[in-house]
């Protein structure tokens, strides 16, 4: 199993602890919702922050709602709790969705990314030189 996209979501999050799961069905992470509030934001409940920002994405008509699953995770108490959780794809969704200052530094990132990836489109060899400097590194 490569973990290269868990450590790389989990690094953004500097240190906080983000709950995630491997669906080996799906073959994906995926991460509680719950923690990735509780890490962007100042909220001393972030159940409720969460069901808050629920109601605001669907009222919005935000499909993000509808790929919540839940997923057993270890709770503070010890047990095994179902807790909502996003795959890769559905978190960084929920970050762009959180208006928060702690939240910025990863809209930053998947801007960042984004432009990469929509220059690639119009510039295959960039992805090509990317693939090759990533192998490069790995190899080190």
């Amino acid at each position: 199993m490569d973990n290269n996209k868990l450590d790389t979501i989990t690094n953004l999050f500097e240190g906080k602890e983000i709950r995630s799961i491997w669906n080996s069905e799906k073959e994906e992470y995926f991460f509680s919702v719950i923690d990735v509030i509780s890490a962007l934001t100042d909220s001393k409940i972030p159940k409720r922050y969460w069901s808050d920002l629920k109601r605001k994405l669907i009222e919005e008509g935000s499909q993000l709602y509808e790929n919540i699953v839940q997923l057993k995770m270890l709770a503070n108490d010890g047990k095994m709790r179902e807790t909502d959780a996003l795959d890769t794809k559905g978190i960084l969704r929920l970050i762009e969705s959180i208006p928060s200052k702690n939240a910025e530094p990863f809209k930053l990132w998947l801007a960042q990314m984004g432009k990469e990836r929509i220059d690639e489109v119009f510039d295959p060899e960039l992805a090509v030189n990317r693939a090759i400097d990533y192998y490069r590194n790995k190899r080190i």
